[in-house]
């Protein structure tokens, strides 16, 4: 190996050794110009320049394709206790929805006057030409507050009971059917 050869592969290693942002030029001592710049430093026929490295033209990163993934599942078996649970809260919040849209509605009905309308308009009925309750009812009864908000509130726990032990059977069912059939099929894909 000549002695140029061997200057040149030394010269390489002294290059991949500097680190830093700066450039890093590999020189030939022996045709190496008297015309250097002020920024460059001459070391052991290495010069390091201080000036940036210029920008490539286009974009360097490798754009990441735009093709969605999916994943093809099977939904085989669904917990009941955790069906239970879940249903039993959705069934509550359901609950406490029907009893506030019950009292706003109640209360506006109430307030514009619809229930002593009602009421008048009942008994001008059930007096008929004896001007006494014959059959002992009293409709002023069916529209007070507690019996409305009352009924409501029963209706609204059969409700959350019922929805609930509906949902825990229909898991089970559920579980039972996919063992023989192989459960639900589902697709899922990444979104973008």
């Amino acid at each position: 190996m000549s002695e140029k050869q061997s200057n040149t592969s030394s010269n390489d290693s002294d290059a991949e050794g500097v680190a830093g942002d700066s450039a890093v030029e590999t020189v030939d001592p022996f045709t190496a110009d008297s015309s250097e710049s002020a920024g460059e430093q001459e070391t052991g026929g290495t010069a390091v320049t201080n000036e940036p490295k210029p920008e490539p033209e286009g974009p360097t990163a490798v754009k990441a394709t735009l093709a969605s993934r999916k994943a093809h599942l099977t939904v085989s078996r669904v917990e009941p206790w955790s069906v239970m649970k879940f249903s039993f809260v959705i069934s509550l919040v359901c609950f406490i929805i029907l009893f506030v849209a019950v009292v706003v509605i109640y209360a506006t009905l109430s307030m514009l006057g619809v229930f002593d309308e009602l009421t008048n308009m009942l008994n001008a009925l059930l007096e008929g030409d004896g001007g006494d309750d014959e059959l002992g009812l009293n409709p002023a009864a069916w529209f007070s507050p507690g019996r409305v908000l009352g009924y409501t509130g029963v209706i609204g726990a059969l409700n959350v009971v019922l929805l609930t032990a509906l949902s825990t059977v229909g898991a089970m069912l559920y579980n039972l059917v996919a063992d023989l059939v192989g459960g639900v099929d589902v697709t899922l894909s990444e979104a973008e």
